[in-house]
């Protein structure tokens, strides 16, 4: 039956911090008073130990079992993580299961799209630029966008023969595999063609570039960043659905519970 990780009197797991670092940029939260929670990563080499603790959010659990916090935050309270995938959430009339990295997925590309709208995404330059190898089709394919990449953050330039040369990355995504990334876009516009209008090519690689930047399954996430995500999941316009048209969570209700347990 495995091992029980929380119940909704506020025991959870506490993993041991030594090595933690932090992963991509803090979550912003306009909506939310708790808008300095930021996401970061335990290795799963950390030590469990079973502690009653306070809610991570300083949420008073009277309040939260009355209904205050949940009329604000209709995906209620980070409980646990299951299979370093799934966060569990207690809501008012069940549970959420929320799938971390769809979820984060999408919270990333209505960053990048916002961004995109407005003065265009903030950039990191690389300390060194790095050299992404392509054949003469796919090059000349990436240098024709290359003014609309930089516009999304990711500043490249032709070097040499068939490579390009990454200088900079967009600073939303925090660190990661660039020239897989090139690869991957460079990939997304040759499906795409010539068929479709700009604006959804930009869209595309904005969906790759998100994919990119968003924790992935099997990272393990403390309690307060689990409700990190839950709050920006509420303040992020379609984040019920992931870039690829599917559910980043679903709600079991109480009721469903007790029919499966003959309470009903």
């Amino acid at each position: 039956l495995g091992r029980s990780y929380a119940h909704v009197s506020g025991m959870r797991p506490i993993v041991a911090s030594e090595g933690s670092f932090t992963s991509s940029p803090r979550f912003q939260m306009p909506l939310s008073s708790h808008s300095n929670s930021s996401l970061s990563v335990v290795p799963s080499s950390g030590v469990a130990e079973y502690v009653p603790i306070k809610n991570p959010l300083a949420v008073d659990e009277d309040a939260f079992q009355d209904g205050e916090f949940l009329g604000s935050h209709p995906l209620g309270q980070a409980r646990a993580q299951v299979h370093q995938t799934y966060v569990v959430a207690d809501t008012a009339h069940g549970i959420a299961l929320v799938d971390q990295h769809a979820v984060h997925e999408r919270l990333v590309y209505e960053r990048l799209k916002k961004a995109l709208e407005d003065s265009g995404a903030a950039r990191q330059g690389l300390l060194v630029p790095e050299v992404v190898e392509l054949d003469e089709p796919k090059q000349r394919l990436l240098l024709e966008c290359a003014p609309s990449l930089e516009k999304m953050g990711l500043v490249i330039e032709g070097f040499g023969g068939t490579s390009v040369l990454v200088r900079e990355t967009p600073a939303l995504l925090g660190t990661f595999d660039v020239g897989r990334l090139v690869r991957d876009i460079v990939e997304a516009l040759e499906d795409l063609g010539e068929s479709l209008p700009l604006k959804a090519r930009l869209e595309e690689i904005l969906s790759t570039m998100a994919c990119h930047g968003s924790i992935r399954a099997g990272r393990r996430l403390s309690l307060e960043e689990m409700n990190a995500l839950l709050r920006q999941m509420e303040n992020t316009p379609h984040s019920g659905q992931c870039n690829h048209g599917r559910p980043t969570y679903v709600e079991l209700k109480l009721s469903d519970i007790e029919k499966l347990f003959g309470r009903r």
